[in-house]
């Protein structure tokens, strides 16, 4: 199956559906546990945070800002942006596609939880490069993705509109960053059992 969903149409639907993470049925801890440790691997709780797919619960936004970075929030649903703008006005809010961004700086965290499976999985490389590269020196990257064994996309409406997803599996996503230069895989972890919920930990080493 070929994507035939580009990441704008993405942000569309999902500007349809930003109820489901406004009602109080949301778990505002998902994810939390799991940011907590990739900040045991920072050396320093300062500097630039960047949070790809941001939404609009506004949840790791507070919990990096009380670690003390500075935030930047990105994601490709419009809607999603404004209301992270009203909530968070503090805070840096940037819409775009992530496969087109370009960083403009150097980031010492970055974050990409449950955004990275719906880009075309022709990108999922170039994209985690993209951002692995944009890590200051020992700085931490943490992403969530689909636990599979093999390579895969599909398209499912279980939240209502088509939503496209895809994943490289998890050797592939071995194999990305064992290509990457002065990245080093710190934590993968299956955690939400039995799905195939799963999430790296990657952390840039000192200048080489």
């Amino acid at each position: 199956m070929h994507n035939d969903m580009p990441p704008e149409a993405i942000g569309k639907a999902y500007d349809t559906i930003t109820h489901l993470w406004q009602s109080e049925r949301f778990n505002l801890n998902n994810g939390i546990d799991a940011h907590k440790k990739a900040l045991q691997f920072v050396k320093s709780n300062t500097g630039q945070a960047l949070d790809v797919g941001c939404g609009c619960t506004g949840r790791f936004a507070n919990l990096l800002q009380g670690a003390g970075y500075r935030y930047t929030g990105l994601d490709v649903s419009e809607k999603k942006i404004e209301l992270a703008r009203t909530q968070s006005p503090s805070h840096d809010f940037i819409h775009a596609d992530i496969c087109q961004w370009q960083p403009q700086a150097q980031y010492d965290f970055i974050t990409a939880w449950d955004s990275i499976w719906h880009i075309p999985l022709q990108q999922q490389q170039p994209v985690l490069e993209k951002l692995s590269h944009s890590l200051k020196p020992n700085g931490v990257f943490i992403f969530s993705c689909g636990g599979t064994d093999e390579p895969g996309e599909h398209t499912d409406d279980y939240m209502g509109p088509a939503v496209y997803y895809s994943s490289l599996g998890v050797n592939g996503f071995w194999k990305v960053f064992a290509d990457i230069e002065n990245c080093h895989i710190k934590h993968f972890e299956f955690d939400q059992p039995p799905e195939l919920h799963s999430y790296f930990i990657v952390q840039k080493g000192e200048n080489i």
